[in-house]
């Protein structure tokens, strides 16, 4: 066996990928590699945290694309032979990795959940959702390697561990790609990025008018969290940005504590909440969806409930 190697745009899910790395390399009685396109001055943290071996990819000129990575990964790839191959399911991630796949003639589960080696069948389970979240698919790949995308958040950064020793090694640079960066645009955001939050407050349909939103911003506040919304909320009525919706078609957090504010708990939206910590809700309806899910929950209006609960924060 040649290995799991494992590639992500930034440091931190880098670390995610080497923990899930590390767990099936060790059922699998194989190696970790770690292939880095920035500050290979790291390469001694990962392989402290279960890395075996780093592969340094060349520098790119500055309008250079992330693709020009492509033919270099997939070259060496065809080389080496590695068993899985791991990619962080980022947009630019997502991309390469479809594409790389393709030069490997390889499958490829993309948003992979769960990742368990069978050691009887030798065969790598994949999970991921399917029918918006209402099921859970499990996949298998008869090709080599077994490629898959995996969204951030999903697995704990790995640990380190002193005394582990590995190699690092720099890979050669490929012919220049034809595609060129003329222009970067960064996408202004009026928000903090939800996604990093340690406390996310959402608000679904239950709230009854634009301005009542102050009130979910000041039990946000309240708790050092921040605000967010369900489909609906950015969707339809357009009361916060798209950037703060949760769910399928939104963004998956991983908070410490989630807590819905009127929100039904529709499957669409419970999918990017699956993974908190703690999930708590305030609905007036018993049966609302939520509760199935909920660690805690208050039947009661939000009305009444949510300045209680201001009350008996600020003391």
């Amino acid at each position: 066996m040649a290995g799991v190697w494992i590639f992500a745009e930034n440091h931190e899910r880098i670390l995610e990928l080497l923990n899930i790395g590390r767990q099936l390399a060790m059922k699998m009685e194989t190696r970790v590699c770690v292939l880095i396109c920035h500050k290979p001055e790291r390469s001694e943290e990962y392989i402290r945290r279960g890395a075996d071996e780093v592969l340094v990819l060349p520098p790119l000129a500055a309008n250079q694309p992330l693709d020009a990575y492509i033919p270099v990964i997939a070259e060496e790839s065809k080389k080496a032979d590695p068993d899985i191959i791991l990619i962080s399911a980022t947009s630019r991630g997502k991309d390469l990795a479809a594409r790389i796949a393709a030069r490997l003639n390889a499958g490829l589960c993309s948003g992979c959940m769960a990742l368990k080696f069978d050691e009887e069948s030798k065969t790598l389970i994949m999970e991921r959702l399917a029918y918006g979240g209402a099921a859970v698919q499990k996949v298998t790949c008869t090709t080599r390697p077994v490629m898959a995308t995996i969204p951030p958040k999903i697995f704990e950064p790995a640990l380190p561990e002193e005394g582990r020793q590995g190699q690092i090694r720099e890979l050669p640079a490929s012919s220049p790609s034809a595609v060129q960066v003329l222009e970067i645009k960064l996408k202004e955001r009026g928000t903090k990025d939800i996604t990093e939050a340690k406390v996310v407050v959402s608000v679904g349909r239950g709230i009854d008018k634009k301005e009542d939103l102050a009130l979910s911003r000041q039990l946000a506040e309240a708790l050092g969290g921040e605000i967010a919304c369900t489909r609906p909320i950015s969707g339809e009525l357009h009361w916060l940005p798209e950037e703060l919706c949760i769910g399928l078609s939104g963004v998956q957090v991983k908070p410490d504590l989630y807590l819905g504010i009127g929100v039904s708990g529709q499957v669409q939206h419970v999918t990017g909440i699956r993974n908190a910590k703690v999930i708590a809700a305030v609905n007036k309806d018993k049966n609302a969806p939520i509760f199935k899910v909920a660690d805690f929950g208050i039947v009661g209006d939000l009305y009444d409930v949510v300045p209680k609960l201001i009350a008996e924060l600020k003391k």
